[in-house]
């Protein structure tokens, strides 16, 4: 299915213009997740109605051309307290589409309210059932599990749709069965797998059996296909990938150019690309960032982002990736931070990300085709 050889010619160069911007409205989470990349999550250190205002400049222009996405992301972004969470939305032209990304601890009625007001769509972060949620902990270890069901509890209550995002770091056998059914019984209508990454302050190892990881795609994907009322975003991304290979039609999946991705932190620096580098500095790229908004709109930053050193040495990777990878059409590239915090530079190519979440994905997909083929007549 992913024919080595094959020349894909999207992916060439950062896109002007973002279908999304990530913003950070406080550093702080109430929980300590063992796998979390967050460097700073214990401190409280609040994004400014100023750069809220700043990055507006640029987005409602944009959301006037067409569909244009915020995801407010932290840290856990409810932390922020809804009084100022309310002060930063209110820059943004009412085209444009919020997202939060929350722990759903201090999701209740109030939270609930705000989020039907300002039209927010939310996403909650949950890895399964009670004994695969072990390490989402408060800062006392305590385990979050009741209080993240009492917030899902309070969106349903409510009537808001909600999606889920759940981090595997074992895959094993019957665990994408159990993962499934579970997020059907959740109420959840889209659902985000990701298996866990070395990235930021998580330095945990995330290589696996290979063909473990491919099991554990093929049988979610048969869990999907047994009971398919979740859209499930890591299977339906290779499906279209398979259905446009089929059909001839693969080079047509990638976008032209990269999305840029940009991540507006608390203070207003900008890092593009790969929200997990907003934060961290290296002796050799310093802190990541591409520009501040208080200084530069966000549209001028993103002109020139392709200048910022590192990014440079990234897409140098994406081309080595273009003509080494078997699998780039699918991908294009993969991404700048788990390259960085795997191999410690950018213009490397495969990572364990790449295997875990990308090869093994796709293989799993086939494998599930190729095992519930129908017999030729």
């Amino acid at each position: 299915m992913a024919a080595r050889g094959r020349a894909f010619s999207g992916m060439r160069g950062i896109a002007a213009v973002p279908s999304y911007v990530v913003m950070q409205p406080t550093t702080l989470c109430n929980l300590d997740c063992t796998y979390c990349y967050l460097p700073l999550r214990a401190a409280d250190r609040r994004m400014s109605v100023p750069v809220a205002e700043a990055v507006a400049g640029s987005v409602n222009p944009w959301a006037a051309q067409g569909r244009f996405s915020v995801v407010w992301h932290g840290g856990e972004p409810l932390a922020a307290g809804r009084e100022h969470f309310a002060a930063l939305l209110a820059p943004f032209d009412a085209g444009v589409e919020h997202h939060v990304q929350t722990n759903a601890t201090l999701i209740d009625d109030a939270w609930c309210e705000f989020f039907a007001t300002h039209q927010v769509r939310v996403s909650v972060s949950v890895d399964g059932p009670r004994e695969r949620n072990q390490e989402r902990t408060s800062r006392g270890g305590r385990p979050a599990y009741d209080r993240i069901l009492r917030g899902v509890a309070a969106l349903r209550r409510h009537g808001l749709p909600f999606s889920a995002l759940a981090v595997v770091s074992r895959p094993a056998p019957g665990l994408a069965t159990e993962l499934y059914e579970y997020f059907l019984s959740l109420g959840c209508d889209v659902l985000g797998i990701n298996i866990e990454e070395t990235e930021g302050v998580n330095l945990r190892d995330n290589s696996h059996d290979p063909a473990v990881v491919t099991a554990f795609w093929a049988e979610l994907v048969a869990a999907w296909r047994r009971d398919p009322r979740i859209h499930l975003r890591e299977v339906e991304w290779s499906l279209r990938y398979v259905a446009a290979t089929l059909g001839g039609e693969a080079d047509a999946v990638l976008p032209r150019r990269l999305d840029p991705i940009p991540t507006v932190g608390y203070d207003g620096s900008v890092t593009v690309l790969s929200p997990e580098l907003a934060g961290f500095t290296d002796p050799r790229y310093g802190d990541f960032s591409s520009g501040n908004v208080l200084r530069t709109p966000l549209a001028e930053i993103l002109a020139t982002a392709s200048d910022t050193s590192w990014v440079g040495e990234f897409l140098t990777g994406v081309e080595a990736c273009r003509s080494s990878c078997a699998y780039f059409g699918f991908c294009g590239g993969g991404h700048a931070a788990n390259r960085y915090f795997e191999h410690g530079r950018f213009d490397g190519t495969e990572t364990e990300h790449c295997r875990n979440s990308k090869i093994r994905l796709l293989e799993g997909v086939l494998e599930h085709a190729r095992d519930h083929q129908e017999p030729a007549a």
